[in-house]
């Protein structure tokens, strides 16, 4: 099977692996928190997104404890869905 991507989907993919290693790096040094509280993904990512992508599957929420435990939402998933959004909207975008 032949895949045949433009210049600018090759540059965007390259950007976006380039982006998720420097966010693995700094999420495994400490340097970047390797969770998000479930309030901060929404404001981040929007309340829709967040919600819609847990529903699907697409990212877990984890609670530590019980009743008053915050819900977390690992950073690395989040985004790799966030950059894999994009990136097929980019590439379904240029087909048509």
């Amino acid at each position: 099977m032949e895949v045949k991507l433009t210049i600018d989907q090759l540059r965007r993919l390259i950007e976006y692996s380039a982006k998720m290693g420097a966010k693995v790096i700094l999420s495994k040094s400490g340097e970047v928190k390797p969770y998000l509280k479930k309030s901060e993904a929404c404001k981040k990512y929007g309340r829709k997104n967040v919600e819609h992508w847990i529903r699907e599957g697409l990212i877990t929420a984890r609670k530590d404890g019980n009743y008053s435990a915050a819900w977390r939402i690992d950073l690395l998933e989040i985004e790799s869905v966030k950059n894999s959004m994009e990136l097929s909207d980019l590439f379904i975008e240029q087909e048509i």
